[in-house]
């Protein structure tokens, strides 16, 4: 299996490659060339396995430089018993007849980031290995609050590597910036920017792509790569849990193997559902995928219209975590459904960056209308949808899990598809205390964060993670506010060069 780039497919590297380097050097972003399938017998022999082993079925399909040994010890590491607060690692819950909440917040940082960010510095030292000699890996980080802990907690000591987060200092809640300012680790280093995720991500893309910023690295011996799903390596093992959520449904009976199911994903930068795309590609029989956004809608119209255009007013909403107008990796869908057309692709992404916009010819926007559905709701409905499933199922949604099962709802009232869904749950609702507090109860006593955790807690019943709840009293190590123009010399004070 080798590996070309978005925006020029004269490309031609290893999946070692690939994750080393993060982001081509023209911009694009890497691709596998061919999509690897799945057969029905392939699913019910995989279902017959557990995560770890599901994992190792799928992983072995990219990273063909991989040896059995190396990629075993990459999943081993990364999904080993005690690491995940369930022995099924990524778990159905069944919220009612036909659906079923995927539950991706079972790792160290309660986020579906951990599913990636805990393998992923596995991958890339074995990759390391492969491609780099005697060089340090700086890992360069863009945040909306979830990537940011999960990539400093799985990075956290890894021999060789150096891992600095940026977040946008009024763009995340209270939890997860605690979670990120008090992380512990010799090679970790958190700054704040005056900007919002968008900002956060261009300046990080930028530093890749600067050739004198590339030159200072080489005297160096410093070499960057990503943890943004912009990596491949990112991206991948998120095609893993929408395999194995299949594989659960029919192992269930909540559908017969081979039954077609719908699957909705909370998304802002587009990497979370477009590995479910790329399951369904592998054969994985899903019917619709279902986008779903908050306020910042951007995805919601372009899959609707055809025209993406992040000329509009950006909102701070309640699921913080997709608040976005730039969703990166909808290039990779972009170039997929052009038929592999790097030009294409090359022109649609220059138009963004000088206008803000582009609009895809009919073709293209007719083959997204095949797979894709799309809607968004507001703070209001986020909340309403919290109360409603907490009061009607028992079950706590966090903010960005209501957002999808608002649109989820709105899609079945206006298509009458009952299709069985799989909702992709992407958070414990604890990282959101005062959101999903303010959803359910009428009049909060609480006035500082874990205080609201308690009366969360008293209200739902629901178990308080202990990494969370171990936050309390813990002192911030990083403090430090940058503006976003002064990226690059905030990486180059880290490092001392």
């Amino acid at each position: 299996m080798y590996y070309t780039s978005t925006r020029d497919k004269s490309v031609k590297i290893s999946s070692a490659q690939a994750i080393t380097k993060g982001i081509s050097p023209d911009g694009g972003l890497f691709v596998p060339v061919e999509i690897p399938k799945l057969t029905l017998d392939d699913l019910k022999r995989i279902s017959g396995l557990d995560y770890i082993g599901r994992a190792k079925e799928i992983l072995k399909l990219y990273l063909t430089d991989f040896t059995e040994e190396e990629l075993d010890g990459c999943v081993r590491g990364a999904y080993r018993a005690g690491k995940f607060s369930s022995d099924k690692t990524a778990p159905l819950h069944k919220l009612s007849d036909g659906v079923s909440v995927l539950e991706l917040w079972r790792g160290p940082t309660c986020a579906f980031k951990d599913m990636a960010l805990q393998i992923l510095p596995y991958l890339l030292t074995v990759s390391a290995k492969k491609t780099l000699k005697d060089k340090k890996i700086v890992i360069l980080v863009a945040t909306s609050g979830d990537t940011g802990k999960a990539a400093l907690e799985g990075f956290k000591d890894v021999d060789n590597t150096e891992i600095l987060v940026f977040y946008p200092v009024d763009g995340v809640s209270p939890m997860q910036k605690l979670q990120m300012i008090t992380q512990e680790g010799g090679n970790v280093n958190v700054c704040a920017i005056r900007g919002n995720f968008d900002d956060a991500q261009n300046g990080v893309k930028s530093i890749f792509t600067n050739k004198l910023i590339e030159e200072k690295f080489k005297e160096n011996n410093l070499v960057f790569s990503s943890a943004n799903s912009i990596n491949w390596g990112r991206l991948v093992p998120q095609i893993v849990y929408y395999v194995s959520a299949y594989c659960d449904m029919a192992l269930q009976g909540s559908i017969k193997m081979g039954e077609k199911i719908n699957v909705v994903v909370p998304t802002g930068n587009f990497g979370n559902i477009l590995a479910a795309y790329y399951a369904k590609e592998m054969g994985v029989p899903i019917n619709k995928l279902i986008c779903a956004s908050n306020s910042n809608n951007v995805l919601t119209d372009f899959l609707k219209t055809g025209t993406y255009d992040r000329n509009r007013k950006f909102y701070c909403t309640l699921s913080p975590s997709m608040d976005i107008l730039i969703s990166s990796n909808l290039e990779r869908l972009v170039y997929i459904l052009s038929g592999y057309d790097d030009e294409k692709t090359r022109d649609y992404m220059l138009s963004l960056a000088e206008s803000g916009k582009y609009t895809v010819d009919d073709g293209l926007f007719a083959k997204i209308r095949q797979s894709f559905e799309a809607g968004f709701c507001n703070d209001e409905e986020t909340k309403r949808t919290i109360k409603r499933v907490f009061e009607n199922n028992g079950y706590l949604l966090d903010t960005h899990t209501a957002v999808a099962a608002d649109v989820y709802d709105s899609y079945v009232k206006s298509s009458g598809d009952l299709t069985p869904t799989v909702i992709a749950s992407t958070a414990n609702p604890y990282k959101f205390s005062a959101s999903v507090l303010s959803a359910i109860e009428d009049n909060i006593k609480s006035e500082d964060e874990f205080s609201m955790v308690e009366e969360l807690f008293e209200k739902s019943k629901e178990p308080v993670p202990e990494q969370l709840a171990g936050l309390k009293g813990k002192k911030p190590r990083f403090t430090a506010v940058a503006d976003k123009e002064n990226m690059a010399q905030v990486v180059f004070d880290m490092l001392g060069i």
